[in-house]
């Protein structure tokens, strides 16, 4: 199993959600944070004062799958999530060793 967690531009999360719907992803966890990378902020004008936005807001994907699927959730992602502009965000793939369903105490893909 593979958890597959991804940093994306909060107005790609439809498009993103959609694709992995059609690919045959059942679930995932969404949440909002906030980072750089190599865009290192931004300056921004509010009421004539220019101000430096060091933490650009971000959506965190983490999406759990079997083996199997990881690479194609992975292009997925990839395919949806780019706009071709610098901030796009990043993918990280990991090994799950154990995952377990509380309610009914499944194990491994079967508690995905």
């Amino acid at each position: 199993m593979k958890m597959i967690t991804a940093i994306i531009k909060p107005f790609k999360l439809d498009d993103v959600r959609d694709a992995l719907g059609e690919a045959g992803v059942m679930g995932m966890t969404v949440t909002e944070v906030k980072g750089f990378g190599r865009q290192k902020g931004h300056t921004e004008l509010y009421r004539g004062a220019e101000y430096v936005v060091d933490f650009l807001p971000k959506l965190k994907l983490e999406i759990a799958v079997s083996d199997e699927d990881a690479e194609r959730v992975v292009e997925t992602i990839a395919e949806t999530a780019a706009s071709g502009r610098i901030g796009d965000g990043k993918i990280f793939v990991t090994t799950i060793d154990r995952a377990v369903r509380i309610r009914t105490r499944e194990e491994g893909d079967d508690a995905l």
